[in-house]
């Protein structure tokens, strides 16, 4: 019997159901938006006025981002993603993954898919609890009313998408170094290596020429005052076109490797 993409799919997300990658994954979506609630709750006082603000949101949201956009998600992807990957590894797995009736290319984009899945349900936790930083308030502080600024809900979107895609090419280049090597920390060490080469490399504007920058510059890029030069490329386009080449040249070095895990 020959397992079809979705049957493969649904075996590797059973594995990370409550695999270390998605606990982080959560606890990383979750962390900054704990941290806004805890202060706005000890100055509960001061909440009347703030939520009164024209800009509540756009404020809030900016504010939120600002550790998320420049270590969380981005480390997040690094971590994550070496960590999916290594659960094969820990396990003596990949000769049974490889006995599977399916294709290379099946068992690679089905790991690459799951990946993908957590940087969505990074995003997708923060925004939630970003929104609960005014909610809970709300309800248990006496008296105070949710704000009273509409929700720029396209701009939320649209940045959420932005981070998104800011992430993909570093998931797929941790993805195919996660990939050659048994150890993690070769690939969570070269992330880190890149990640912090790319903080240095934010004060020129051929930043965007790291793939591991897109979340950083386009956080700074939303700020009021630019403090750093515009970016030589498009940061968004960009981020595509190295995602694409990462994900091709992953798949050729899997498909060829003489070592099956």
């Amino acid at each position: 019997m020959t397992a079809t993409f979705f049957d493969v799919l649904r075996g590797e997300w059973l594995k990370q159901r409550r695999s270390l990658a998605m606990w982080m994954v959560v606890a990383g979506a979750l962390f900054t938006p704990a941290i806004i609630l805890a202060l706005r709750l000890l100055r509960y006082r001061e909440l009347p006025a703030l939520h009164a603000s024209a800009d509540y949101w756009t404020r809030l949201w900016h504010s939120a981002w600002e550790s998320s956009a420049v270590f969380f998600l981005p480390m997040g992807a690094v971590l994550a993603t070496s960590l999916i990957v290594q659960i094969e590894f820990r396990n003596n797995a990949w000769k049974q993954v490889h006995a599977l009736p399916v294709s290379k290319a099946t068992i690679y984009f089905c790991k690459l898919a799951i990946i993908l899945s957590m940087l969505l349900l990074f995003v997708a936790l923060f925004s939630v609890a970003t929104w609960l930083t005014a909610a809970i308030p709300a309800v248990i502080v006496p008296g105070l009313q949710m704000p009273i600024a509409p929700i720029p809900w396209r701009d939320f979107v649209l940045d959420d998408f932005g981070y998104i895609a800011g992430c993909l090419p570093i998931a797929a280049l941790q993805y195919a170094i996660a990939l050659r090597y048994r150890n993690a920390m070769v690939p969570i060490g070269a992330g880190f290596l890149l990640w912090v080469g790319t903080l240095g490399m934010l004060s020129t504007r051929w930043a965007s020429l790291s793939p591991y920058s897109v979340t950083m510059l386009q956080y700074i890029g939303e700020g009021s005052e630019r403090k750093i030069p515009a970016p030589a490329f498009d940061i968004h386009a960009t981020a595509l076109v190295y995602f694409a080449i990462f994900v091709i040249a992953g798949y050729v070095l899997f498909a060829t490797a003489r070592q099956k895990g």
